[in-house]
């Protein structure tokens, strides 16, 4: 059977655990697609979920704490009397909590679908140090890495066997969530070693007790960024999969990393070796890869594996191939495709002929501002030129709401004023020549 998207599929109402951008993204998705609500649970209704026309908002006091989401969502069963409910998380921190949900708790009865792996699996693919050992296992193209256990005071002989400036990130990002400290960053370049062990106290100090992940920094900015997004059927099969060439990320302190415009893009070689990870852990639902092309070697290298539909989700939707489909295809209409694209069958069966459609949730002003290498700078007039542009949150014709469109144009302001103040066009193209000029050096000894 060829897919048909838009297939009438069995009552059921989607509930989504977060409240960013990514929750209403997904929203979107599923009315795109359906034409149907969600019920979105979140401890605050921000501005990107208020006023909407298709979401139902559902307060909880913490929806990273498994104890207290629970209630929320026997709440939300009881406002909801008929029909199944497909329940996804938007971030790494919402999925763990739903698993433990749905297996330590057992609180959630056959009405529920829970389109997630269990909790071992989840460990073994999200968090980073085992990432870095499996991608080392199964030969995957990643960044030389270094995991610092933070459970033991930080040495002052401290090895780390590349240069610097290195990035060092969380390999638990849940309980990087619950601590605070002064300059704290989702990812955290560090230009010395001495800097980096401040950095390492001070976040020990903190309260986080799990494992830092320090990595070589690939060079290049933003536009070296990739990403890919893999849906796994029962058999771990890879059914679909999305590429993208991220051109802008976001730079505030608390969103930093995040892609803020995509254009979607196909790079069979990462496909397959997204597949031959899925395929190790035993992956099941959407896998979701953050990636960067390193310019020192010309591969792209993976830097982890996000068990969920990204917060970007919306650029796989822009492309023109709605990725919620294949939950509701797996799990309500037990219909897979058996044939082209999204079959994960044939040489056209791991969709690979998306077009190029740009993704923002910035002004395309910024974009343009931004993107300055010249084959980057190609792709986006191509884009430009064919009026392929796609912000989740302009929904015409749906969303009615003045409030909610004041909202957006007040969130476009802010992004500029954001980036003139964490991204200036001029400092990043010091630190690029710098980099370029670093690598032709390592090149040629």
């Amino acid at each position: 059977m060829v897919r048909s998207p838009l297939a009438a599929a069995p009552a059921f109402t989607p509930v989504v655990v977060g409240g960013d951008i990514g929750a209403y993204s997904l929203a979107r998705a599923f009315h795109e697609a359906y034409g149907i609500s969600t019920v979105v649970v979140s401890r605050l209704q921000g501005w990107v979920i208020s006023r909407s026309a298709f979401i139902e908002n559902v307060p909880c006091a913490d929806p990273f704490d498994a104890e207290k989401l629970a209630p929320a969502l026997l709440a939300v069963a009881e406002r909801v009397p008929e029909g199944r409910l497909l329940l996804l998380g938007s971030a790494d921190a919402t999925v763990k909590p739903i698993i433990r949900v749905r297996d330590e708790l057992a609180a959630l009865d056959d009405r529920w679908i829970v389109p997630y792996v269990d909790m071992p699996t989840f460990r073994a693919a999200t968090e980073k140090q085992n990432f870095t050992e499996l991608c080392e296992r199964l030969g995957i193209d990643h960044p030389r890495t270094r995991v610092v256990d933070l459970a033991e005071e930080v040495p002052d002989d401290l090895d780390i066997p590349f240069a610097f400036p290195v990035i060092a990130k969380p390999a638990e990002v849940s309980e990087w969530k619950r601590i605070s400290f002064t300059g704290k960053n989702k990812v955290h370049t560090v230009p010395s070693r001495a800097a980096l062990l401040r950095l390492l106290r001070t976040v020990r100090s903190a309260g986080y007790r799990q494992s830092i992940i320090v990595q070589d920094r690939i060079p290049g900015d933003d536009q070296n960024m990739r990403i890919l997004t893999c849906y796994c059927d029962s058999d771990s099969t890879v059914r679909f999969a999305s590429y993208g060439r991220t051109l802008l990320e976001e730079h505030g302190p608390g969103a930093i990393g995040n892609p803020a415009a995509i254009i979607s893009s196909v790079d069979p070689e990462v496909v397959a070796q997204a597949q031959r990870l899925c395929s190790a852990l035993g992956w099941t639902g959407y896998a979701n890869f953050d990636l960067k092309f390193d310019p020192r070697d010309g591969r792209t290298k993976f830097f982890e594996l996000n068990p969920r539909l990204g917060r970007s989700n919306y650029y796989v939707t822009a492309a023109g191939h709605n990725p919620v489909t294949w939950y509701v295809d797996e799990h309500l209409r037990d219909a897979l495709p058996t044939a082209g694209p999204g079959s994960g069958i044939g040489e056209d069966g791991i969709l690979q002929d998306q077009p190029e459609v740009l993704y923002t949730v910035v002004p395309v002003a910024l974009v343009r501002r931004y993107t300055t290498l010249p084959d980057a700078k190609a792709q986006l007039r191509r884009v430009l030129a064919a009026g392929a542009v796609k912000n989740p949150l302009i929904y015409r014709g749906v969303e009615k709401d003045p409030k909610r469109w004041a909202y957006i144009v007040a969130a476009m302001v802010n992004y500029v004023r954001k980036f003139q103040r964490y991204y200036r066009p001029r400092t990043v193209g010091r630190v690029c020549r710098a980099e370029a000029k670093l690598s032709r050096r390592a090149s040629a000894s």
